[in-house]
């Protein structure tokens, strides 16, 4: 022991010779030096496996993403849905198998079309080829089908693939909304974890101060009630009584629960407006709910008129391309009318 004597005199302080440890822990994952791995694909480009060009993105992972937030499968439908209406089918490619190349070509960022020949040399159909399970060939116009996702087999036929343009490589096309699927990712991982939330009753969280004369038998009767209060039922009212109480002996604090609720709502509201952006989609064409308070979003015929305008010509265009592939027409829209009325109808 160390004695310490005092400035006045009195009786010296004994104090133990050790001194205290300072303690430091860590926390939190590392991150990434780079800032995302992606990078690595941006290097590699596409890799050769001695068959066919590998993608420079999971198309599975692409896959599965389509589900990820109801704004982005939403922004996807509507492209499909008014691509669709103002296809005219034909004898040689029908509307089911445009549907889905359509969908391929907005998910994958690839679309495919088998062709079929008659006898003569002449097209006599075009069937859609899944997307997810074809494969670009090292030759020129070679194209690989994988059978129950691994064995490649080689098309027999001509195969004609539409494609989005991507910067790094030129085999495969990359959707536009790649920069908005971390958005989508949070948002998905934001109503998970709501829904376990509640599920496990967190909702509810709060601190309980007792105090007053309580026995070891009324604490352990106070502890199971409000471990029954958990999970299924927990919005169950909780009586206490304590003989002889006084006011406040039983306090309950409330804490995170207004603040929880918040950031869920901007943790929506921001990542669902990224995934609009990318889709470039107006947000009263996908039904959703102006904020209270709010202006609302304008005239909704407006809107399907400027999102038909920027957004399905263009993607018309890309699908005329394969006429110029077969060297005849076999895709053709009817023309648009528009929605709203012109400036200056109304008045005369």
């Amino acid at each position: 022991m160390t004695t310490i004597a005092n400035d006045n005199g009195a009786e010296p302080a004994k104090m133990s010779a050790r001194p205290q440890r300072m303690e430091a822990f860590t926390f939190g994952d590392p991150e990434p030096v780079l800032g995302n791995r992606r990078e690595l694909l941006d290097m590699i480009e596409c890799a050769n496996n001695g068959q066919y060009w590998e993608p420079p993105l999971p198309l599975s992972g692409l896959a599965r993403a389509y589900n990820a937030s109801p704004h982005h499968s939403s922004a996807i439908q509507l492209k499909r849905n008014m691509l669709v209406s103002s296809f005219v089918p034909s004898a040689i490619l029908s509307r089911a198998a445009f549907r889905a190349l359509v969908q391929d070509y907005l998910v994958l960022g690839n679309g495919y079309l088998e062709v079929r020949q008659n006898r003569l040399g002449g097209v006599l159909r075009l069937d859609h080829a899944l997307g997810k399970y074809v494969r670009r060939g090292l030759q020129d116009g070679q194209f690989y089908f994988l059978e129950q996702g691994v064995q490649p087999v080689e098309f027999d036929t001509q195969v004609i693939q539409v494609m989005q343009p991507d910067l790094n490589q030129e085999y495969y096309g990359i959707p536009e909304y790649i920069s908005a699927l971390q958005s989508a990712f949070l948002n998905e991982a934001a109503t998970l974890f709501r829904r376990k939330y509640y599920d496990n009753g967190s909702h509810a969280g709060y601190i309980l101060h007792a105090k007053g004369s309580f026995t070891n038998i009324d604490t352990e009767s106070l502890k199971e009630a409000l471990k029954r209060s958990k999970g299924p039922g927990n919005f169950r009212s909780l009586f206490v009584q304590t003989p002889d109480g006084k006011d406040n002996e039983i306090k309950i604090i409330p804490i995170a629960q207004l603040g929880a609720s918040d950031e869920f709502l901007g943790i929506k509201g921001t990542s669902r407006d990224d995934i609009l952006a990318a889709h470039r989609t107006p947000p009263q064409i996908l039904g959703i709910v102006p904020a209270q308070g709010s202006s609302g979003f304008g005239n909704p015929l407006q809107a399907v008129d400027m999102f038909a305008e920027l957004e399905i010509v263009p993607l018309q265009a890309a699908m005329l391309d394969i006429n110029e592939r077969l060297g005849r027409e076999v895709i053709k829209f009817t023309p648009r009318v528009p929605l709203a009325a012109p400036a200056g109808a109304a008045a005369k």
